[in-house]
């Protein structure tokens, strides 16, 4: 069960992860400083979306590494 865990916690780290890198590519598109093809593009509600993306990537990242791990003591 421990194994399962650190798995999980990698594969959710991951994820938080993939969700900062996308919301800054979001950001950043929608402000027309980079990546300059796409429907995105200079598009200011991708800075909100994108801002949005990145805040909940980084609470994945953080609750994912800052939660307990559940002990259950059969007696």
């Amino acid at each position: 069960m421990a194994a399962f865990n650190v798995v999980m916690r990698i594969i959710s780290s991951l994820i938080g992860i993939v969700m900062i890198l996308a919301g800054i590519v979001w950001i950043l598109q929608g402000l027309d400083l980079a990546f300059r093809r796409g429907f995105m593009v200079g598009q200011h509600q991708w800075v909100v979306y994108g801002a949005i993306l990145a805040v909940v990537g980084i609470a994945e990242l953080v609750w994912s590494n800052t939660r307990q791990v559940r002990v259950s003591a059969r007696v």
